[in-house]
């Protein structure tokens, strides 16, 4: 949405766009009462933890607002992989560009070590882990989880350097069962479990999403209801259904959403087949006279 249409509709930013700032997220006593475990717990001790959640279900909402969290505590290193389906190498690749250090693929060995000691330096002078985000983490192929647990852990396993957020869906926990994991489940110390929303917190959540943006009133309660009801307890799925509301109306020129319009988007009036045409039979053609013929005489 171009600064009319944002404008048009009193908002400062699309309420439900992808990219909304930090404040435009709801933090839920839940995703507080998990953050701080993980501040006061996870950091100090080191380990792992668990988001799990079906798709559309809050997942990267609630790792961006944990970061969001972390960064406020000021000394906490934070780095979020982003290709989690990569082999070894690409793996050693990216953990040497998040921590700012040059890992070799070709001696994974040596980039294991300065990891590890670029870590204890870490938590020697701020005495809190560094904390590793994995989003889509189902997508990670084992063998790399299995280095992953290996490089976070120190002294034969009694203590731990690295702590490491693992968030996926329901295949992750597929993923766990596998007996080459077995030993990182095992290790998992926090869990947050991201359930179907309820109506009502699909509700607040709308209100919160339009509050930040600049107009609490753009959408009508008995829209926000009607979404809610819809969306089927899917974060996702309001949102972007919510959204195509908002480009409708930005089309229409309308400054409100409300259940008139949610019916002529998402249930418009069929229009009534043309009837069909008759086929008109033929005009037949005039057949001429016979000529008289002349008596013979």
């Amino acid at each position: 949405m171009n600064k009319a249409q944002l404008t048009q509709l009193s908002l400062k930013y699309n309420p439900f766009g992808l990219a909304l700032p930090a404040d435009g997220l709801l933090l839920t006593r839940r995703l507080e009462d998990f953050f701080w475990r993980v501040a006061h717990a996870l950091l100090r001790e080191g380990g792992f933890a668990l988001v799990l959640g079906e798709p559309g279900g809050g997942k990267s909402v609630a790792l961006r607002l944990l970061i969001e969290y972390l960064e406020k505590m000021g000394e906490v290193v934070v780095g979020v992989l982003t290709r989690p389906q990569s082999g070894i190498a690409d793996f050693y690749r990216e953990m040497g560009e998040l921590f700012g250090i040059d890992i070799k693929p070709h001696n994974r060995w040596a980039g294991f070590k300065t990891l590890r000691h670029l870590w204890q330096e870490q938590i020697d002078t701020r005495l809190m882990r560094p904390v590793l985000l994995v989003d889509e983490a189902q997508q990670v192929p084992p063998e790399v989880l299995s280095e992953l647990r290996v490089l976070a852990s120190g002294r034969l396993d009694s203590a731990a350097i690295l702590s490491v957020v693992l968030a996926g869906d329901t295949r992750l926990v597929d993923l766990l069962r596998r007996p080459e994991l077995v030993p990182l489940a095992s290790r998992i110390r926090l869990r947050l479990s991201l359930e179907a929303v309820t109506p009502d917190e699909l509700v607040e959540y709308l209100r919160h999403l339009l509050a930040q943006a600049g107009n609490a009133k753009l959408m009508t309660p008995q829209l926000m209801q009607t979404l809610a009801d819809h969306a089927h307890g899917n974060l996702r799925l309001l949102v972007n259904m919510a959204n195509e509301l908002l480009v409708a109306a930005t089309q229409m020129g309308v400054c409100e959403l409300d259940e008139k319009l949610f019916l002529s988007v998402f249930n418009p009036t069929p229009t009534p087949p043309r009837p069909a045409r008759v086929a008109r039979p033929p005009t037949p053609t005039a057949v001429p006279a016979p000529r008289a013929v002349a008596a013979r005489r």
